[in-house]
């Protein structure tokens, strides 16, 4: 086997060559006590699995359930894995590919949504100019004194990404960001 062709301990090594890796958004329900969070997370690691977002909270508090959100990057065949390996942990309720199912129901993408601080430095002739921009992408100030402003920008990823990117030349100080959270259109649950 030459060199480059090694396995290199992850499982995109096992992935058909004619495979192309797509980015997917798995939601998970989960028994919400302790461990359950380090148990999915240590799948992901000990598989050689990237996470690229992920989101948790209590959504339905008399069952004590807790729904994680994960976007994940694989091919359809390490994808179908990643949702076999879940399904198989034992506080693991339910695991829906929101991806695919969007695409069952007609639509490109699941609707998804994050939720970002980002602290600019507010000083001179640039404060007029931040919050023209925050107003232009419909971001709130949140907390604002002479030197700086806290903005809550909320939306998808790349309008998020488009944000900070246009505030940096103003001087982006810190950025804070939620995640993805994400579900189907129409009138079904989970």
């Amino acid at each position: 086997m030459n060199a480059h062709l090694q396995p290199t301990g992850s499982a995109y090594f096992i992935a058909k060559e004619t495979e192309k890796a797509e980015n997917h958004t798995l939601s998970v329900l989960v028994d919400n006590e302790p461990g359950v969070l380090a148990r999915v997370i240590g799948l992901f690691s000990g598989r050689g699995y990237n996470i690229e977002s992920l989101t948790v909270s209590e959504t339905e508090h008399q069952s004590h359930l807790s729904r994680i959100t994960i976007v994940t990057r694989g091919t359809p065949h390490v994808l179908e894995q990643i949702k076999a390996q879940l399904e198989r942990i034992v506080p693991v309720h339910r695991v829906v590919d929101l991806t695919v199912r969007a695409a069952e129901l007609g639509h490109d993408r699941p609707i998804e949504r994050e939720v970002a601080l980002v602290k600019v430095s507010g000083q001179g002739e640039s404060r007029a100019e931040t919050l023209r921009l925050a107003d232009a992408f419909h971001a709130k100030v949140i907390d604002a004194t002479l030197e700086h402003f806290i903005l809550e920008i909320t939306g998808k990823s790349s309008k998020i990404d488009q944000f900070v990117a246009i505030m940096k030349p103003l001087g982006v100080l810190e950025v804070c960001r939620t995640g993805i959270a994400a579900m189907n259109r129409g009138p079904q649950g989970m």
